[in-house]
């Protein structure tokens, strides 16, 4: 699984991998746009379920540009992830440089209504060089 998931962090028994794919087809060098997807999976390996209320992102640009994120759930959704589950999903992220890096996280509540933040390990967005 480490290769498909090129980076993690754990907190609590919960730990977020992600994958990042550089998109081609949708990027439009030409007028400074360029784009990603990245695949998520929350695993808890906690004794009781977890439940993702709220995302954090903190979305930094080649040129040092932050932009945060904030809202509730992920993709439309407040997944609940059982004992030894997994939850999944992929979503894109434009950029208007060939680089830049996100991280974040994720505010959960436990079972036992204890609400916690779970960190979203950083990770680089870079577009391939191309040969001019």
């Amino acid at each position: 699984m480490e290769a498909l998931f090129t980076d993690a962090a754990t907190t609590e028994e919960v730990t977020v991998r992600v994958s990042v794919s550089y998109l081609a087809e949708q990027s439009e060098p030409a007028r400074g746009r360029w784009f990603w997807a990245y695949h998520i999976r929350i695993e808890n390996d906690g004794a009781g379920a977890v439940q993702l209320l709220t995302r954090h992102w903190i979305i930094t640009d080649g040129g040092g540009a932050r932009h945060t994120v904030e809202g509730e759930g992920v993709v439309g959704e407040q997944p609940v992830i059982r004992p030894e589950g997994s939850y999944d999903y992929v979503s894109g992220c434009p950029l208007s440089t060939p680089s830049g890096a996100m991280q974040g996280s994720y505010r959960m509540v436990g079972e036992d209504g204890r609400v916690f933040d779970v960190a979203i390990p950083r990770f680089a967005l870079h577009a391939p060089a191309v040969a001019e």
